[in-house]
């Protein structure tokens, strides 16, 4: 059996970060505040806090699904698995075409700020740019999360001190007016509240990097702790200085002049950063807007490209948009995007192409929060978000009704504009995509508690993806593998009934629960069963009020037993060799999914069923149960390194923090040590804990071991 390749976990908490920031830091500095300025005045950045408040909602739901369905696609994937193929469908053309706005108006600040050295029309510049940044993706190229990291970095640094500066000027010196007596900020609010909350939808495109996190959360170490962690400082940051750079801006440049400026960063800087030599300030201030708009434009140009390659994998595009070419790449989709962002630059203005990225962003969010409403009343057991939005269901509703609200300050052209993509992707999905794709939403689980049907593949997608984010930090796995119970049987005549029996009249005594509902679990069947069989191999569950922790019970069986089998609507038997038999407390269902989808993990090794017979004891057993980097074996010989432990007690052995000796293996039997265990000649060790603890031991015992004996 082919398994599915997984991309590494690789981003950490910085990581994602950066990516978030980075994307944010572009249009919405550099380009935008002048813009969104001819609609609330001298109040625009007051707008800008109020877009990054307005977007809570939405960061709080994109992070509490990236943390349950970590998956390539991000938005497109969640509304796709939430509300089923037709609203992904619009879902994904939806973000796909938010993304491409959003890459064109980053593109078009290029050409912006270009024209300070060049006498050359901003279009022009840009549509040379969009070239060159699909001719670097055609051909493979690259963005990592080093590269990212280190223009996020040089960002803050410089717009950190453009805002000291800037702080520091208003206030502090007779060069530039207090706001109390500058009249640049009177009136205030030039379009009462109503320009106020439209400049604040115009500007919500500022704020599509949080976005980009749901796309690469495949890739974040410890998810349930970086993404909404990650979110959350990005927002804080990019928000703080949208705030004070706006302001700083406003304070400098007169009103006429800032509500036409294509590049007022650079326009205010003129007046900041005196104490450096000649116009070293604004080259500084330049270079780092043309690195923010090149960053966005080609990661915005890559990612963009991936939404109809990912849709053409799912068969709602054509099979070409999937193809890719010779160096790796998805050549029509990227080809087809450029195409279309040289089309919006050449046709639409700098604010209409700011309007539309806003609106289509803001039926995105409004349809994630309704993802995450959907999800949840879903009942999808192996729905397991690591995060769990706050003031559940309240903050997703209120989040639908800010992105109604300023949907409909964006003016009748956006909408309608938003509304006949809107009614293409429905055409498209019933004339072309609908005949191709069998799957249904969680909706359609919501549904079901109704009566009507559910789509029970979905269960089994979510229990491999959860297989896939791995065991969450605390989770007993290895406590419930060192504590189990393993049954060699020899006996070949009995049946799976009787062996049912047998177990849970064992896990009964130990639990002191009742016998008869363990039966009844083992033999029930749940929406997720299909995805726990495997050939020679069942893997069986319970659950109960009364169990306080997991119990495991392994059984092997050399030439097997038959057991009723059912997959995909079909009947049959099987002949199992190993059994495993879990028994969870009926509180923690979300724990007892982790640890079967780790057990699944465990039992697609190659050859598992040949390596688990031919092992001769309950330590190599265990042992190969537990095989990863948290665990090591050191048997205590002499004339060797580990020979110092001979004759010690335990609790008096100094080992690495984060590793606890879980079992000791003497005379052919295991048993789970304590402080006051006396270790002697011969013993074998079981030592588990965090992956850099064990290589410190591996180098300390086992390398020294190998030298000694060349």
């Amino acid at each position: 059996m082919k398994k599915t390749e997984k991309l590494k976990k690789e981003l950490g908490l910085f990581d994602v970060f950066s990516i978030s920031t980075g994307a944010m830091f572009s249009s919405g500095f550099f380009l935008l505040p002048g813009l969104a300025s001819q609609y609330t005045g001298p109040s625009v950045f007051v707008a800008y806090l109020l877009a990054g408040l307005l977007i809570l909602p939405a960061m709080f739901s994109i992070a509490e699904i990236s943390t349950a369905l970590p998956r390539s696609g991000g938005a497109y994937f969640f509304l796709d698995r939430s509300l089923g193929p037709l609203m992904g469908t619009i879902g994904g053309l939806g973000t796909y075409f938010a993304l491409v706005f959003k890459t064109a108006f980053a593109i078009v600040g290029i050409g912006a700020y270009a024209a300070i050295f060049w006498d050359v029309p901003v279009k022009t510049i840009a549509v040379a740019a969009t070239f060159f940044f699909m001719a670097l993706n055609l051909i493979g190229a690259k963005k990592t999360s080093r590269m990212q990291s280190f223009l996020v970095v040089f960002l803050l640094v410089v717009l950190g001190t453009f805002v000291f500066d800037g702080l520091y000027r208003v206030f502090f010196t007779v060069g530039v007016d207090k706001p109390s007596i500058n009249t640049h900020f009177n009136p205030f609010f030039t379009n009462g509240f109503e320009g106020l909350i439209t400049a604040a939808g115009f500007v919500f495109v500022s704020y599509l990097g949080l976005t980009k996190i749901a796309s690469v959360a495949e890739e974040i170490k410890n998810p349930e702790r970086n993404i909404p962690l990650g979110m959350a400082l990005s927002l804080t940051v990019t928000s703080l200085i949208y705030f004070l750079g706006v302001f700083i801006m406003v304070s400098l440049i007169h009103p006429e002049e800032f509500a036409v400026d294509l590049a007022p960063a650079a326009t205010a800087v003129n007046v900041l950063f005196t104490w450096l030599p000649g116009d070293l300030g604004t080259y500084l201030m330049i270079g780092a807007a043309m690195a923010a708009f090149a960053s966005t434009g080609n990661a915005g140009l890559l990612s963009s490209s991936r939404y109809p390659f990912a849709m053409g994998r799912d068969k709602l595009f054509p099979a070409l948009f999937s193809k890719v070419g010779k160096k790796g790449t998805p050549v029509f989709s990227i080809v087809m995007t450029a195409a279309l962002i040289v089309f919006f630059i050449l046709i639409l203005s700098e604010e209409g192409i700011a309007k539309l990225a806003s609106t289509f962003n803001l039926i995105i969010f409004l349809l994630i929060n309704f993802a995450v409403i959907v999800f949840r009343s879903s009942k999808i057991s192996s729905y397991d978000p690591g995060f769990h939005s706050p003031l559940y269901p309240w903050m997703q509703i209120a989040g639908m009704l800010i992105s109604l609200v300023l949907i409909v300050f964006m003016g009748w052209g956006a909408i309608l504009f938003s509304f006949v993509i809107i009614l293409l992707a429905s055409m498209w999905f019933y004339y072309y995509a609908k005949k191709n794709v069998k799957r249904e939403g969680a909706i359609y689980h919501w549904f079901a508690l109704l009566g009507q049907h559910q789509h029970v593949e979905l269960e089994n997608e979510f229990m491999t993806i959860l297989k896939e984010k791995g065991l969450r930090q605390g989770d007993p796995f290895d406590e419930l593998i060192i504590n189990s119970k393993i049954t060699k049987i020899k006996q070949e005549k009995m049946t799976f009934e009787e062996l049912v029996v047998q177990v849970a009249g064992w896990l009964s005594f130990q639990l002191v629960v009742s016998k008869k509902e363990l039966i009844d679990d083992f033999h029930a069947l749940s929406a997720f069963d299909s995805s726990l069989i495997k050939p020679e191999i069942a893997i069986l569950h319970a659950k109960n009020s009364r169990i306080k922790k997991p119990l495991l019970h392994v059984i092997l069986i050399e030439k097997g037993i038959p057991k009723p089998v059912t997959k995909s609507g079909i009947h049959s038997e099987d002949n199992i060799k190993i059994f495993f038999f879990l028994a969870n407390p009926e509180g923690e269902p979300k724990l007892q999914l982790r640890m079967l989808a780790r057990l699944i993990d465990i039992v697609e090794r190659e050859d598992f069923v040949k390596e688990l017979l031919n092992k001769d004891n309950d330590r190599s057993i265990k042992e190969y149960l537990l095989h990863n980097e948290r665990y090591i074996t050191v048997q205590l010989l002499r004339n060797t390194v580990q020979s110092e432990l001979i004759g010690r007690y335990l609790k008096d052995v100094v080992f690495p923090e984060n590793v606890l000796v879980a079992m000791v293996e003497r005379d052919g039997l295991s048993f789970a040590p304590h402080g006051n265990t006396l270790l002697n000649k011969n013993d074998i060790l079981t030592i588990i804990g965090e992956p850099q603890s064990i290589s410190r031991l591996y180098k300390q015992y086992m390398q020294e071991e190998f030298k000694s004996k060349k």
